[in-house]
């Protein structure tokens, strides 16, 4: 045989790429190419096979005076990273008859080193999701990996240690046959934040606010003074957050395994900080060949900016479309993508460049506090749900003395996970709604109930603060948590009221 296939994945989002892995020797001078678009990485996979290869105990392709050709199909698809080392040397090791087994309905996946051992892969879960999409039924990939792609069911994952261990288990051999990877359970854990609700003193309106918008999902704004709280409050909403449903497990790892920021299974909401100097690519995702950003990484999470109009304003401006669509579209000359970024936002911010605002010691011009206002602007400003001030806290609250226990957070986590638990069944059978921050115009007209009297309210209001049309539809879905936390099923004048005092108002 002269000619051998096997099949590798190129990992991506929002999903990977099956590649078929050709192989091809004639005769002629000693020759080793790749081709299909291969980069950097994956060219250099000629010297880590060869020398595994050789160090297995085996011919190495270099000691042959054969013409080897290597194709990765489609040749169109822009082929990366080290994942394709395994495929290519076993298409090569069954097309030089070195090796013989069956091909059929597997999928292989690692970086070889030279001694044939096998490292681990960003993006493993999404090629175990990929294998169980195509019908290939085995799984083999590095045993670091093994973990995270055995959350998908339906295929058997194979742990593979060296390049000799998988070979034995291809040849059939049953004293080194591989065994299969036990597939992990979603684990249902609490997360124990470092920080808590019963860390904060006082700001008890604050953590009001900061439960609906847990609760619900919801976009929040802290804005106050410095010192006053803010960033603990954002830090403390990562506590209450319930735990992610088996499949945004796999979403959420699928993201996190590709960008290389889990070695196993996420399963809690990832919270993501940023600092306020980071740019255009590394928020919202970019790169010669796009890359996913914090708003992605921060997917069915919780994504926090300090300092919120200290970001440079292209990139504030950048999102308005995840806030809206929950998703971000990255367009470069070799390539665009469709990144997922469904996330929660709490923004943090000064009232003034100095923070003193309406105080005698701030001394900031008023043309210097309206630029600075004018950083956040209007359609962003109009996509947050809640504009929530933390004011400065008087020194008694502050004395310092033995800490509580964290009943607070408790009580709060499970109010919230009551009210998840309305919405799931309330939008059962709905697709891409999850919460009542997802509701689109038409689920709010027909799952979020007003009695006549909030209509009423809302109506006047929306008058009143002139509401766009965005602002009107986001109080609602507002009202309609807070009546879930209340466990009212219909929204009445009250809930109306508490969600229109969060509107956005002057800082």
């Amino acid at each position: 045989m002269n000619f051998a296939r096997v099949f590798g994945a190129q990992p991506s989002l929002p999903a990977a790429h099956l590649v078929s892995v050709e192989a091809d020797i004639g005769r002629g001078l000693h020759a080793f190419s790749i081709v299909g678009l291969p980069d950097k990485a994956v060219e250099e996979a000629r010297d880590r096979v060869a020398s595994a290869i050789k160090n297995s105990g085996l011919t190495s392709p270099k000691s042959t005076n054969k013409k080897i050709v290597i194709s990765l199909a489609p040749a169109e698809l822009k082929k990366e990273g080290s994942a394709f080392d395994l495929p290519v040397a076993l298409s090569y090791l069954l097309a030089s008859e070195e090796f013989d087994f069956d091909p059929a309905g597997k999928l292989f996946a690692g970086e070889l080193a030279l001694d044939g051992t096998l490292r681990p892969v960003r993006g493993a879960l999404s090629v175990a999701l990929l294998a169980r999409e195509k019908g290939l039924h085995e799984l083999f990939i590095p045993v670091e990996n093994a973990e995270e792609a055995s959350l998908v069911s339906g295929i058997s994952i194979y742990p593979v240690r060296t390049l000799s261990d998988i070979l034995m288990h291809l040849n059939d051999a049953e004293e080194f046959a591989l065994s299969a990877h036990i597939p992990a359970a979603v684990s249902e854990e609490v997360n124990e934040s470092e920080v808590s609700l019963s860390d904060i003193r006082g700001q008890e309106s604050a953590k009001r606010a900061l439960e609906i918008a847990v609760a619900g999902r919801h976009n929040i704004a802290l804005y106050g003074p410095p010192g006053t709280g803010k960033t603990m409050l954002a830090r403390a909403a990562s506590a209450l957050l319930p735990p992610l449903s088996e499949d945004e497990v796999l979403e959420v790892t699928a993201i996190h395994s590709l960008a290389g920021t889990t070695e196993g299974p996420v399963r809690r909401p990832p919270f993501r900080s940023p600092h306020h100097t980071s740019s255009y690519a590394s928020l919202i995702g970019g790169g010669t060949i796009p890359r996913p950003g914090e708003v992605t990484l921060a997917h069915r999470g919780l994504l926090f900016l300090d300092e919120f109009p200290e970001f440079h304003r292209d990139v504030v401006n950048a999102l308005r479309e995840p806030l809206e669509d929950a998703h971000v579209s990255v367009a470069r000359a070799r390539g665009s993508a469709t990144f997922p970024a469904n996330f929660m936002l709490v923004a943090a911010l000064n009232p003034c460049p100095c923070g003193k605002l309406g105080t005698r010691d701030c001394r900031c011009m008023p043309h210097v506090i309206e630029k600075y206002k004018r950083k956040i602007s209007g359609p962003v400003a109009d996509r947050i749900d809640m504009w929530v001030q933390v004011g400065d806290m008087p020194p008694e609250s502050l004395a310092i003395r033995k800490r509580q226990s964290d009943g607070q957070t408790i009580a709060v986590r499970e109010r919230v996970a009551k009210a998840r638990a309305r919405q799931a069944k309330r939008f059962t059978g709905v697709r891409d709604v999850s919460t009542n921050a997802d509701m689109g115009p038409k689920e709010i007209e027909s799952l979020a109930e007003l009695t006549s009297k909030a209509e009423d309210t809302l109506m006047h209001a929306a008058r009143q603060m002139k509401l766009s049309a965005r602002g009107y539809h986001r109080t609602i879905k507002l009202a309609r948590t807070i009546a879930d936390l209340l466990e009212s099923d219909t929204i009445e004048p009250i809930h109306m009221l508490e969600a229109l005092q969060y509107r956005q108002r002057e800082l």
